[in-house]
């Protein structure tokens, strides 16, 4: 039993050297698609698979973050401390809505003194009136005198200073009237300003509250934030793409986009902005795709990888990758000849690379081709077809 498990082996180990020779002889053999002249033809054992004519797309992968599209940060026109907050972190918001409420007696005060302000100047004005009247008939009546010759011009001249002096008066006491009523106009406002409302402009009238800066009793000055108030109908992916792959990039691409939050689900967005600059730091160009979420599933600030189509066949040659060959800096493959016994050396321009099938551009392939098996092969070599797949 030792002896036989003995040459079992020692035969074993001359045939793997016998065909570790030849490998070495072919290696060393001048590469290239040519046939080996004045050397004994050797039969390679070799896999094979089919070229097909399929649908194929060249994919990209980037990387980003969702943003919300629009966005409006609530603040106030006026200083004041707040009574109320109507809303929180998530509710929804409608277009003019009262958020925020400060404290407005103040400004009550304020808007109460202006209107007692312009009641007192109406009562001038009234006032101012009545004795331009006066003046008005006293100027007349001594008009009418000296006419007579009873009144001397002395007394006319008075009379009409008089008039003009009243008549002042009354212009005087309307332009305080018009002054008081725009300062009670702007009393009126600044009460108004108490009421902070959510009042953005253009797109939905509906957004929610993403962020939430104060409490219900801070004082707080003119113009300091106090929500954040965002759009989630429509977010905005943001991406950054290299020199590579920017000339490949147009405004209406579809793009599809993966987020960790729903890893077995795919949403759409279309490219809707290409920058026409690099950062000069990253040597990116920042690029915006628009992302529809009706459904609000999605949210601002999340990371997501966007899949765009660069470019497509709908009808492309396509061989399995590792068909592709390259003798003399040339790619190619080996096709089976029709006696289905020796291969014939192809060039070929390989396209997209698609789930392990690439695309050949000059379309020229067909039947069967080698994908194993082809580091022993040259134009014409004899094959015996060991596995693979047949059509």
């Amino acid at each position: 039993m030792k002896i036989l498990k003995f040459t079992t082996g020692l035969l074993l180990l001359v045939a793997i050297s016998g065909v570790g020779w030849l490998v070495y002889e072919r290696l060393k053999e001048p590469n290239g698609p040519q046939k080996k002249r004045n050397s004994i033809s050797l039969i390679a054992a070799v896999e094979v698979a089919p070229a097909t004519i399929q649908s194929i797309q060249l994919l990209r992968q980037f990387t980003g973050t969702l943003d919300s599209k629009s966005e409006f940060v609530v603040a106030p026109k006026v200083a004041g401390r707040i009574e109320e907050i109507s809303v929180d972190l998530g509710d929804t918001v409608e277009r003019s809505e009262v958020v925020v409420r400060l404290d407005n007696a103040e400004y009550t005060q304020s808007l109460k003194l202006y209107q007692a302000d312009l009641a007192v100047i109406r009562a001038n004005l009234a006032e101012a009136k009545s004795q331009l009247e006066i003046a008005k008939r006293e100027l007349e009546r001594i008009t009418t005198l000296q006419q007579r010759g009873v009144s001397s011009a002395a007394e006319n001249d008075a009379a009409r200073a008089t008039y003009s002096a009243r008549t002042a008066h009354v212009e005087v006491a309307r332009a305080q009237i018009l002054r008081a009523q725009a300062e009670l106009e702007t009393a009126r406002i600044r009460l108004g300003y108490s009421e902070v409302r959510a009042n953005w402009r253009g797109g939905r009238n509906f957004r929610a509250v993403a962020e939430r800066y104060v409490d219900e009793g801070e004082t707080v000055t003119a113009n300091q934030p106090l929500l954040r108030i965002v759009d989630l109908d429509q977010l905005n992916g943001v991406l950054s793409v290299t020199e590579r792959d920017y000339g490949q990039l147009q405004v209406g691409q579809i793009v599809i986009l993966d987020v960790d939050a729903f890893p077995d689900e795919k949403f759409n967005g279309r490219i809707s902005r290409v920058s026409p600059v690099f950062d000069e730091a990253t040597r990116q160009a920042r690029v915006e795709v628009t992302v529809e979420n009706k459904d609000h599933r999605l949210k601002p600030g999340m990371f997501i990888r966007a899949n765009v189509e660069l470019e497509a066949s709908a009808s492309a040659v396509t061989v399995p990758e590792q068909a592709l060959v390259t003798r003399n800096n040339e790619s190619g493959v080996f096709v089976l000849n029709d006696d289905g016994v020796t291969v014939q050396w192809k060039p070929v321009q390989p396209g997209i690379l698609q789930n392990g099938r690439v695309q050949l551009i000059d379309g020229s392939i067909d039947g069967l081709v080698v994908v194993l098996g082809q580091q022993l092969l040259d134009d014409g070599s004899a094959v015996n077809v060991v596995g693979g797949e047949r059509q």
